[in-house]
């Protein structure tokens, strides 16, 4: 009798087993079908570009991507005006919002009243869940009179006669254009830089930071020397996150970038980027050359946010395999 209960037993545990390793299968195999769900909508989205975008490729070749022509009577296509737009407005975007989203997240997980510290970490995650148009139109009424009232014509007075830089601020002071589209830009990414950098901050194992200022160091020495290098690899991830959002931006940048196709080297100047060409113009374009220029456009920006990533990834790669040694 003890034998047979000591075999029913056995069977039942080895059931079990048998339920359990196919609830792992299931389970791994849903889990993967959701990964290659994404990887094949990644393609798709890159192989519909590449094909819609072959007609302009074949008509203009590689020197789409270094004309500084965008004529639609002429069906004359290329992409360098927008691509310029779009990285310097990005790159604006990051040299203000890196040093602001830093100072926000360094006050509050290290300066913070405690009573303060929740309700304005929400207000900087909300600021993460407003609407590019909302900030497009603040931005066009709001924002560009002002900056074309009180800051545009002082940064000329300040800035117009030194060498180099002066002719980055030179023409009229009309408010929009690639300067204005990149501080409204910063104004969009500093949420999500400081959300992350606030988040990577917080995981310092207090014991470090209590060391270090046991032995008589500063705040800022304990930032520099003990928080920064211990979160390397989460700022710059926060950092890319920003700056593939700046790189996609639509509608804030249509509101005030001026939507002009030239480039004449001054950020008062209005100009263009590749998401605020295709807002514009996808709608009424024409089939032909046009479409096929819009859609090698899209084609560009999918590239330039793809090596944006890569690149990230390589950065965070290297700083975990520094952080190794």
């Amino acid at each position: 009798m003890d034998k047979a209960a000591e075999t029913g037993q056995v069977d039942l545990h080895a059931a079990k087993i048998k339920v359990f390793k196919l609830q792992d299968m299931v389970f791994h195999k849903i889990t993967l079908l959701f990964a290659l769900i994404v990887l094949a909508g990644l393609v798709g989205i890159l192989a519909s570009l590449a094909i819609e975008a072959m007609p302009a490729m074949k008509a203009f070749g590689l020197s789409f991507l270094w004309s500084n022509v965008w004529s639609v009577p002429d069906d004359e296509f290329g992409a360098l005006i927008a691509i310029y737009g779009t990285l310097t407005t990005s790159v604006i975007a990051l040299l203000i919002a890196v040093p602001v989203s830093f100072g926000i997240a360094l006050f509050l997980t290290e300066t913070c009243p405690a009573w303060l510290r929740r309700p304005l970490g929400t207000a900087i995650e909300l600021l993460a869940g407003v609407p590019s148009i909302i900030y497009g139109i603040w931005g066009l009424f709001i924002f560009a009179p002002l900056f074309s009232e009180y800051v545009q014509p002082h940064l000329q007075t300040a800035l117009g006669d030194v060498p180099v830089i002066g002719s980055w601020f030179a023409g009229p002071p009309i408010g929009v254009g690639i300067l204005a589209a990149g501080i409204v830009l910063s104004l969009m990414v500093i949420p999500f830089v400081a959300s992350v950098m606030r988040d990577v901050f917080e995981t310092v194992p207090p014991v470090l930071k209590e060391s270090a200022y046991g032995v008589g160091c500063t705040t800022w020495e304990v930032v520099w020397n003990i928080v920064l290098p211990y979160t390397r690899v989460g700022v710059i991830g926060g950092i890319m996150l920003g700056l593939g959002r700046a790189l996609g931006e639509t509608m804030a940048v249509t509101f005030v970038i001026g939507n002009a196709n030239r480039i004449t080297g001054s950020l008062f100047s209005p100009g263009n980027s590749i998401a605020s060409v295709l807002a514009n113009e996808f709608g009424e374009a024409d089939p032909g050359l046009h479409i096929s220029s819009l859609f090698a456009l899209g084609l560009v920006l999918f590239v330039i946010t793809f090596v944006v990533l890569a690149l990230s990834r390589w950065l965070i790669h290297r700083g975990t395999a520094k952080q190794g040694k």
